[in-house]
């Protein structure tokens, strides 16, 4: 897993699940805060079609945080909603990925990512009940 997607799990991570690893830790990190966290409002874009030309969709809020532990990783996070304790968990587990990837893989980002599968798909079934299939049907007097 590169920091990236790493980075891109904990963003979608509710607090509790990182507040209940930080916990767990088995020694809570020292760290200080060198931006926020703060909560602010970003501009949503969208491509028509995926592909075609990019248009505002909208704000929406975010909270950031940037940290840096005592052994001196510098850990980053942004995510949508105005959670301050939920960005700052985020950006700690940032730096902490940095020199132990594995351990912070194991203690948390597996559970994440198995939740987020488990409702995805959850989201697809629900999606896919809905689907309506349109057809063609001719009438026998227009021919």
């Amino acid at each position: 897993m590169t920091r990236q997607e790493a980075m891109g799990v904990l963003a979608r991570a509710n607090r509790e699940e990182l507040h209940d690893a930080l916990d767990a830790w088995p020694e809570p990190p020292q760290s200080e805060a060198l931006r926020g966290p703060e909560a602010g409002m970003i501009m949503l874009r969208g491509r028509a079609g995926g592909g075609g030309a990019s248009f505002n969709l909208g704000e929406v809020t975010m909270a950031r945080a940037t940290v840096r532990l005592s052994t001196g990783e510098v850990g980053f996070s942004c995510v949508l909603g105005r959670d301050l304790e939920k960005a700052w968990l985020a950006a700690l587990f940032d730096a902490l990925w940095q020199s132990e990837a594995e351990a912070v893989d194991t203690r948390l980002l597996a559970g994440i990512r198995n939740r987020l599968d488990v409702e995805g798909r959850q989201t697809a079934v629900e999606t896919a009940a809905t689907r309506v299939n349109f057809f063609t049907m001719t009438r026998g007097e227009d021919e």
